[in-house]
């Protein structure tokens, strides 16, 4: 099991912090303060650090994506839902959308007080980010090992 979700963070995890990474520069900030941000969600203090931070940043990325990555794969493991395996994509989406929600709705406002409902075009970027570029890839590597592991 620890194969997939391996794969699906390193896959996820990239594509996601470079998608970041491009956000990050086309809004004119720096990259290594956007890590410092990720990293101030567990460690407050990040964003007043240096360069230590930015990696730090990095490395709650993703752990965060090895989080949500162990979830979809325990959950498409299960007997009943085959329907994870089957049709990945279709899952992937579904997925992506909760995380979103999740993330977006749950987690981000309470640790860091931002105001609800979000402006329309972070909706926006934010469901692509997490259904394009973390939820289908999950998926289709999960999927991928999954029926490998039953054939």
């Amino acid at each position: 099991m620890l194969r997939p979700i391996a794969i699906a963070t390193l896959i996820a995890g990239t594509l996601d912090i470079l998608f970041a990474i491009i956000l990050t520069v086309a809004y004119g900030r720096h990259i290594p303060d956007m890590l410092r941000y990720v990293a101030s969600g567990p460690f407050p203090a990040a964003t007043e650090m240096g360069a230590a931070a930015a990696l730090l940043g990095l490395l709650v990325h993703f752990t965060l994506m090895a989080i949500i990555a162990a979830a979809y794969v325990w959950f498409a493991s299960q007997p009943r839902r085959e329907h994870l395996r089957t049709k990945p994509i279709r899952g992937g989406i579904a997925y992506g959308v909760t995380t979103y929600a999740i993330m977006n709705w749950i987690v981000v406002p309470l640790r860091f007080d931002t105001p609800l409902p979000p402006k329309p075009l972070s909706i926006a970027m934010q469901l692509f980010a997490h259904i394009v570029l973390v939820g289908i890839p999950i998926a289709l590597v999960a999927a991928r090992h999954l029926e490998d592991r039953r054939a």
